[in-house]
């Protein structure tokens, strides 16, 4: 069974940092991308960053750009996302998942990814 775990969340004032980590345990594959996805409070789901497999490639929504990165440490089957300068905009629960398979390229869309995390809140307060 493949678990999904996010940590790192919490509430910190606008232009302040928070590091989350999410590591997956159980996968029967390697190679897979994972990507970190956030859902505002009465609003969708939307990308945020991803990471493909080999952990060399990335891409980060623009309304991040400049502010967030992601990185993937694969001996430690572990996903980072480091958010500078947050905003009140930024506050969500975030969410990290996994895709099922070898991927060298980083997906954006959330069906593409199989395996989801229970998603930790982000609150930034102005």
């Amino acid at each position: 069974q493949v678990q999904v775990v996010e940590s790192g969340g919490g509430l910190v004032q606008s232009g302040g940092s928070l590091k989350l980590s999410c590591t997956t345990s159980g996968h029967p594959n390697r190679g897979y991308a994972m990507g970190w996805f956030r859902r505002p409070s009465g609003k969708e789901r939307e990308f945020v960053a991803g990471v493909n497999g080999s952990g060399e490639s990335t891409n980060v929504a623009a309304s991040v750009t400049g502010r967030f990165s992601i990185s993937k440490d694969n001996a430690k089957n572990t996903a980072y996302l480091e958010m500078n300068s947050l905003k009140p905009e930024d506050t969500a629960v975030y969410f990290c998942a996994a895709t099922r398979g070898l991927r060298f390229s980083v997906p954006t869309k959330a069906s593409e990814y199989g395996y989801w995390g229970q998603g930790t809140q982000v609150t930034v307060s102005s």
